[in-house]
């Protein structure tokens, strides 16, 4: 019995010391095993946004020519690397005539390569190819970012940046699915979320005569519950922003207005209904503040109040094909403006903000571009049914 005693004291002591053995290894290499599982990770990640990004240039690719040559293919690579740099900002006098000079410049840059490398498409194809293009820009600046990331983790064994970098997947999965969505919708030339106030003025218009009022910026005067009504926005089909900031300062300039009414989509919050519409007051215009900045200083100079109506949606959705949700809301933003102009004494400005990528100019060509919408969604869906994760087609 003593030796039994002994031998089971014996086990239980080597049995403790293994353990400890154990337990000291794996706290030694268990930053390394940690390492080791999240780089695995987050290079199938990086390679998933390469896959994606070089999707997003098949579309443009696609778009440009159905023979395409290497020359052609060299070409994009290389536009694909465009960047802009931001003017100097310590000294805000004068930020805002800087900032028009660049974009200026960048919207220039993307319309001479596109009638470069496309002169074959017609004007509204190459406005579409332009929007493309930043889509395809964008998609590949976020995969070479997050390969940047995982290659650094991998130089410096840096666990905490490792853990960073996986926090922020999802968010960046997010962000390339729909930039992906939103380069395919573009090149093609299809209507996407953002298009909602383009739409609303498209309607307002119906089959009233347009004129340009400024680059790419279409105006249509309507008399309207007994006062003219200005309807302003970006020439459509193709995929345009317009400028519409000194559209309305010309119009300003010529005419006694007593409101200006902007029409734009907007970022909900997550819980918020997308196509909810919500009123306020200020120019409903996004994007780098030159547009909002002329209609705020004419706006200020002549004391002209500022309706704002917008359709919510989240950002993704603004990219991406326009949804049910944000066609609905159309009728019931059309009536707010149309009370809103029924309350106001005096002329009034009507602005529809936003990419006018699908939708034409008067409410026959709005009809129209609801019409591809609809068609559009229905292949959406037919993608969603596909039992397959939504990036195990991009590789295909």
């Amino acid at each position: 019995m003593d030796a039994m005693l002994a031998q089971i004291g014996n086990f239980g002591s080597i049995g403790n010391i293994l353990w400890f053995v154990f337990f000291m290894v794996f706290m030694l290499f268990y930053q390394r095993i940690m390492l080791s599982q999240m780089l695995w990770k987050l290079e199938q990640t990086a390679e998933m946004l390469e896959r994606i990004a070089g999707k997003g240039k098949k579309f443009v690719l696609k778009k440009i020519s159905k023979n395409i040559t290497k020359e052609i293919k060299d070409s994009v690579d290389h536009f694909l690397e465009f960047f802009v740099i931001e003017p100097v900002n310590l000294d805000p006098y004068g930020i805002m005539k800087k900032l028009e000079h660049i974009t200026t410049l960048e919207e220039k840059r993307f319309k001479y390569f596109v009638k470069e490398i496309a002169p074959g498409l017609n004007s509204e194809e190459q406005a579409n190819l332009v929007m493309g293009f930043s889509g395809a820009i964008s998609l590949n600046q976020v995969a070479k970012v997050v390969r940047h990331y995982v290659e650094t983790i991998k130089k410096t064994k840096n666990l905490q940046l490792a853990m960073i970098l996986q926090m922020q997947l999802p968010m960046i999965e997010r962000i390339a699915k729909a930039l992906l969505d939103g380069t395919e919708s573009l090149s093609n030339g299809w209507p996407i979320g953002d298009c909602a106030g383009s739409l609303v003025v498209a309607h307002m218009i119906g089959d009233g005569k347009t004129r340009e009022i400024e680059e790419e910026t279409l105006v249509a005067k309507k008399r309207m519950f007994g006062k003219n009504v200005f309807l302003i926005k970006a020439e459509g089909p193709g995929g345009r922003l317009g400028k519409l900031g000194k559209a309305v300062e010309k119009i300003i300039k010529k005419n006694k207005i007593s409101k200006i009414i902007s029409v734009d989509a907007a970022a909900k919050l997550e819980g918020e209904k997308t196509g909810s519409i919500a009123e306020g007051i200020g120019v409903a215009i996004g994007g780098i503040g030159v547009d909002r900045s002329y209609i705020e200083n004419i706006a200020v100079q002549k004391n002209i109040p500022i309706d704002s109506i917008v359709v919510k949606m989240s950002q993704e959705e603004a990219i991406q094909p326009v949804t049910n949700e944000i066609l609905q809301a159309k009728n019931k933003v059309i009536k707010l403006v149309e009370d809103d102009i029924k309350k106001t004494k005096g002329n009034v400005i009507v602005v529809g903000v936003g990419n006018c990528a699908g939708v034409g100019n008067n409410k026959k060509a709005a009809e129209e571009a609801e019409k591809l919408a609809k068609h559009i969604l229905t292949i959406v869906k037919s993608r969603k049914k596909e039992k397959r994760n939504y990036f195990g087609w991009i590789g295909g």
